[in-house]
């Protein structure tokens, strides 16, 4: 900080009362501001949105000034409010200007650094607690140790979350993803076996294509189907046609092959401690 105490004063060997006077009101003043800043404290009162801070010797608004206060409670807004030796009520934001989040003041333990920004006319909390960084409903992985954040972060309460299963975005426009903490899927592909039968019935007559590996010249008779050929010497090849004048049924059966992979589905993959922050 700036220090107010007038190196010239007093005017060697014309010393006046006034000027000691000032420059040990300045020192005082500076004296108390470092005490304030390093070793006091005063508890807050008010509520735990509209916070009031007394002093024993009064806070001078001027850039800088900082000072320490003990909270009454953990801040439920994000605009809560700070009222240092009725000097007015000002509005408390984090670093750069940002604004608070409920538990940026974690609770009747907690000693926040207040500094005063004079040109925003606002106190910055120094010190926000850890804990918000970290709200109701966070993940926290680690791949090092398995030990629970309650005791790594030193606050929260909180529970192993989503043992072998992989994260996914939200998508509320996806019925798989539209819910939070929906869980779906399997890590093993099967494709099941199946079989097709089909059943044509013919009621009239109708004519079947056949070739066949034969070489000869002439005709065919079955009972009930007539066959018509051309044989080409050297060929073994034999075409012509089947009438068939007689209802009967044709069937067809197709079989598919099935398979079942296990951990066919898994995708790369690393697996990791995951928790979720549940209080």
């Amino acid at each position: 900080m700036a220090s107010a105490i007038d190196a010239t004063k007093p005017v060697t060997g014309s010393a006046t009362t006034s000027a000691v006077r000032a420059n040990f009101a300045a020192a005082e003043a500076e004296i108390d501001e470092l005490h304030r800043a390093t070793e006091d404290s005063v508890t807050a009162t008010g509520t735990v949105d509209a916070l009031t801070a007394n002093f024993t010797k009064d806070v001078v608004l001027a850039e800088g000034v900082t000072i320490v206060v003990k909270a009454a409670g953990a801040n439920t807004t994000s605009t809560p409010t700070l009222n240092v030796d009725a000097t007015g009520v000002r509005t408390i934001v984090k670093d750069a200007g940002a604004a608070l989040v409920p538990g940026d003041i974690s609770g009747a333990r907690h000693f926040c650094i207040f500094r005063y920004d004079l040109a925003n006319t606002v106190w910055v909390l120094m010190n926000p607690s850890a804990a918000s960084a970290w709200p109701i409903g966070s993940i926290y992985m680690n791949a090092g140790v398995a030990t629970n954040p309650a005791t790594l972060l030193g606050f929260g309460t909180w529970t192993a979350f989503g043992a072998g299963k992989v994260a996914v975005g939200f998508n509320a426009a996806d019925t798989s993803f539209d819910v939070l903490e929906e869980t779906g899927g399997s890590k093993d592909a099967v494709t099941v076996a199946h079989t097709h039968t089909a059943t044509t019935a013919s009621n009239g007559a109708h004519v079947h294509d056949l070739t066949t590996g034969k070489n000869d010249s002439g005709s065919y008779h079955q009972s009930g189907s007539y066959v018509a050929h051309v044989g080409i010497s050297g060929s073994n090849n034999l075409s012509g046609k089947v009438v068939s004048n007689g209802a009967h049924t044709h069937t067809l059966t197709t079989e598919s092959s099935g398979s079942s992979a296990t951990n066919a589905n898994l995708q790369p993959y690393i697996t990791v401690n995951m928790w979720k922050r549940t209080a």
